[in-house]
């Protein structure tokens, strides 16, 4: 019986330790492809310092996720494909209050980091299964489940669908 425990218990450690040292790896290696998104402030840090630097096959090596979802931009309801924050977080080690978030035209949104733990937030870079080009919201828009979460239904959120995102700060 205590074998079985201990082998359980070995099999369900296992995952947790494998994904954690893929994401890590996955992190480490520089870009091949042009710099979508950086990463600086209060994270771990992989290679020379605390700035993380990624491509789009750099995103989705961490695994995508599907979120169908309507928008105060659009008509109707999208089908959004990206990375969720809490794994990207989770993957660099962040660790803070907030997270200031600012677009290519220098719009900036301050988003409280646990938001982006207690709901599935989306760092899309795809609509419709189309990737996002600059001119419709791309290459990142960050995207709320309002469809999901009433709460997410206001102007409050509203503000916090950052698009063409550049970097995410972490405070």
């Amino acid at each position: 019986m205590l074998h079985r425990m201990i082998s359980l218990g070995f099999a369900l450690m296992l995952p947790v330790a494998a994904s954690a040292a893929l994401d890590e790896k996955q992190l480490a290696t520089e870009p091949v492809g042009p710099v979508i998104l950086t990463i600086t402030g209060n994270i771990e840090g992989f290679g020379s310092g605390p700035v993380v630097r990624l491509d789009r096959a750099m995103l989705e090596a961490l695994g995508t996720t599907k979120l169908k979802t309507s928008t105060a931009w659009t008509a109707g309801e999208a089908e959004f494909e990206g990375v969720l924050a809490r794994d990207l977080l989770q993957a660099v080690g962040a660790e803070g209050t907030e997270v200031v978030a600012t677009a290519l035209n220098d719009y900036v949104a301050t988003i409280p980091l646990r938001e982006l733990y207690d709901y599935p937030v989306l760092l899309a870079l795809k609509m419709n299964g189309e990737y996002m080009e600059l001119r419709d919201k791309g290459p990142i828009w960050i995207v709320y489940p309002r469809d999901q979460f009433d709460e997410l239904r206001s102007s409050m959120f509203d503000r916090k669908w950052v698009w063409q995102l550049s970097e995410l700060e972490i405070r």
